[in-house]
């Protein structure tokens, strides 16, 4: 059976062979890669190759100079020429009897007076702060009685001189010779003597707590209303007890707002402890007082003793202040501020940059 005839092509234009040819090459990219020309690095010059910055290596005529500042020169020579006139009054003037202040500098009265002063300071440090803390708690509390008897206290000590606070408790046998604990109306259960108790260190360290409690309630509830709201709506998402979010994610993050306040308390607290000396306690103050009424023609080396050994404490205080807050800006900020070690080494290393550069020129 033969098939059926095939329908003719229409008629059209004649096949071009070179034209099949040339979109066949269109059609098929070229895989043949194209040879890239690659140039040799740069040579290093000598100013790179010793370490130098690029710009050092620049003609004298592109470098780019710092603008001067004479008035800034003018203003530091006049700053040291009073320093160098200070250091010098304070060298050559023999009122100040710089043999008698080495005398009396390391004298065990002094010493012990001093050990006073630490152990005052320490227990009234503590114990104000634990205060302050209960006391910004009551303050932010939903109870309005604890807000109110927070509120008083912190509002009567701040508004009372704390010498008159110490002279009140040094005589507070005379008010209440006895104090008891028991039923309110009822049977006391323990009954103390108040003079047995209230020896000179009690009553300085429970006037210095009192009165610094005040002071630190504000700078803890300062410091936690500086954390973020948000904080605490986590915390409670999660599920945390109030205890747990307390001392877990809002003292840490408040510690960073606390931690300058307070030790500006501290310091305020540890030149406190002169006062004490007007309840018969012999701290460092309470130290020199007696000795220069023992040895008048010394009371100003005896002063200056004082001064030195209360600039030696501040200054220690504001040693682990630095340290600290370094410790709990980590996370708030992207760098940590340089140890006084590392901007030595910065410094030294600035100035080695600099001599390199002038020797250059």
């Amino acid at each position: 059976m033969s098939e059926p005839p095939r329908p003719a092509a229409p008629p059209g234009p004649a096949a071009d062979p070179e034209a099949d040819h040339r979109a066949e090459h269109r059609a098929v990219p070229d895989a043949t890669p194209v040879p890239v020309r690659v140039s040799a690095p740069p040579s290093l010059t000598e100013a790179e190759k010793s370490g130098e910055p690029a710009s050092s290596a620049l003609p004298a005529a592109q470098r780019v100079l710092p603008r001067r500042h004479p008035g800034r020169w003018i203003v530091t020579a006049l700053v040291l020429v009073v320093l160098a006139q200070i250091i010098h009054g304070l060298a050559t003037n023999p009122f100040y009897q710089w043999d008698r202040f080495g005398y009396w500098f390391l004298r065990p009265r002094i010493l012990d007076g001093l050990l006073i002063t630490l152990e005052v300071t320490a227990y009234s440090a503590v114990l104000g702060l634990l205060g302050g803390i209960l006391l910004a708690l009551g303050r932010l509390s939903r109870s309005p009685v604890l807000r109110a008897v927070s509120w008083t206290y912190i509002w009567l000590f701040r508004s009372v001189p704390l010498i008159v606070v110490l002279l009140f408790l040094y005589n507070f046998s005379a008010l209440y010779r006895t104090l008891s604990l028991g039923i309110p109306f009822g049977p006391a259960f323990f009954t103390f003597d108040e003079s047995r108790l209230a020896t000179d260190m009690a009553v300085a360290v429970v006037g210095l707590s009192l009165n610094e409690a005040a002071y630190a309630a504000e700078v803890v509830r300062g410091g936690i209303l500086s954390v973020d709201q948000g904080q605490h709506d986590a915390s409670a998402a999660l599920g945390l007890p109030k205890r747990h979010q307390f001392t877990r994610i809002v003292l840490p993050q408040a510690l960073r707002s606390i931690t300058p306040s307070y030790v500006n308390q501290l310091i305020g607290l540890i030149k406190a402890t002169s006062l004490v000396f007007y309840v018969s306690l012999l701290d460092l103050f309470g130290s020199v007082q007696s000795m220069s009424s023992t040895y008048p023609g010394d009371i100003v080396p005896l002063l200056l003793v004082a001064t030195v050994w209360y600039l030696i404490l501040t200054s220690l205080v504001s040693i682990v202040q630095f340290y600290v807050e370094r410790h709990y800006s980590r996370g708030a900020t992207r760098t940590l501020e340089p140890t006084p070690v590392q901007k030595l080494r910065a410094s030294l290393r600035e100035l080695r940059v600099r001599a390199r550069r002038e020797a250059a020129l």
